[in-house]
């Protein structure tokens, strides 16, 4: 009989946590026990596991003892002061916040991209990448891979999801406002979003980037352990409930064409090439992306102003693969190496 763990998802009720429950449930992970955990507020609440519905345990007084596994979604200050906990108690934390994903001594992983990366994990902790590295690192990787890439630069067009259900909310709220030609009053995101455009996420830095474009930067770099790649990037939300969408221009140390680029993506891990030049014959968050794993690469082309240059469009689902299906994947690698659980016969 094969093992069985005991998995926690901590922030169950979030937009993250309830997809995760949700792919845990789709994809048969392995588990004698899966536990919702939220903060004080939620406890009580039920969340749907597949079938079947879970009751919300308070964090603050859950005990992690028992668990195995834990796929954390509740934001920074949770992780950086729960996932420690959990790791203490013997527990392999999966974290979805930026908490951790530059510590020497945490892994970030992206399952289709560096996998070997997620067995060194000294402190218990396994990071997820930001959801735009992630999409862009599934569809980069193996090119860099073959061909070596020496420079990114990368616009991204984020949804609204990628600041969490209030962000949906707001987005959903003004439109329905507008539409109905009352005032709105921006309070999530800084000015508008319904109708707009925002090249803003996160906090200006002193560089003049935000903190969502400079994690663009470091995380790429760590993830492809490769720190000469230059990365320059802008990222924008923009008024779609799911997937994120990127503008991708990459100049590689061997020349690829078009053609060469469009077969290895065909056949690389996680990705589906969608790629005719046609109206229509691209991939969209909406027509393509939204509820489904695959990160989509379209309009494949070369760089008309650049030798060595190539450009993509990339675009996946922001909630289900940028952060909750890549941490059950990490979760099925952890499987995968023999981790034993905790109440393994003897």
């Amino acid at each position: 009989m094969s093992n069985q763990y005991k998995v926690a998802v901590v922030g169950a009720t979030g937009a993250v946590g309830e997809t995760m429950l949700s792919i845990l449930a789709e994809r048969r992970f392995p588990a004698s026990a899966v536990v919702a955990v939220a903060s004080e507020r939620s406890a009580g609440s039920r969340v749907a596991f597949g079938d079947d519905e879970l009751v919300v345990q308070d964090l603050a007084e859950f005990d992690p003892a028992s668990i195995d596994i834990a796929l954390f979604s509740a934001g920074g200050a949770i992780s950086k002061e729960y996932a420690p906990k959990f790791a203490a108690e013997g527990a392999v934390v999966i974290d979805n916040s930026s908490t951790f994903r530059y510590d020497d001594e945490v892994p970030l992983v992206v399952s289709e991209v560096n996998p070997e990366a997620a067995k060194n994990r000294p402190r218990g902790i396994i990071a997820n990448p930001n959801c735009s590295t992630m999409q862009l690192m599934v569809a980069l990787a193996p090119i860099h891979r073959e061909y070596g890439i020496e420079r990114i630069n990368i616009a991204t067009y984020q949804s609204a999801s990628g600041a969490g259900r209030s962000g949906m909310e707001e987005l959903g709220r003004q439109t329905a406002q507008l539409l109905n030609f009352q005032d709105i009053e921006p309070k999530k995101f800084q000015v508008q979003i319904a109708f707009n455009l925002i090249p803003q996420i996160d906090d200006f830095q002193d560089n003049g980037f935000t903190k969502e474009e400079m994690k663009l930067v470091w995380e790429t770099r760590k993830i492809l352990d490769d720190p000469t790649i230059g990365v320059n990037p802008t990222v924008v939300r923009v008024p779609v409930f799911y997937g994120h969408s990127e503008a991708v221009h990459i100049e590689t140390r061997d020349k690829i064409t078009a053609d060469a680029a469009r077969a290895l993506l065909a056949k690389s891990p996680g990705v589906e090439v969608v790629d005719e030049r046609k109206p229509g014959g691209y991939p969209t968050p909406v027509t393509h992306a939204s509820g489904k794993d695959a990160v989509f690469v379209g309009r494949i082309r070369e760089d008309l102003s650049h030798p060595r240059g190539l450009d993509l469009w990339v675009v996946s689902d922001n909630i289900r693969k940028g952060a909750a299906l890549n941490a059950v994947q990490i979760a099925e690698l952890l499987v995968a190496e023999g981790l034993e659980p905790k109440d393994a016969a003897a």
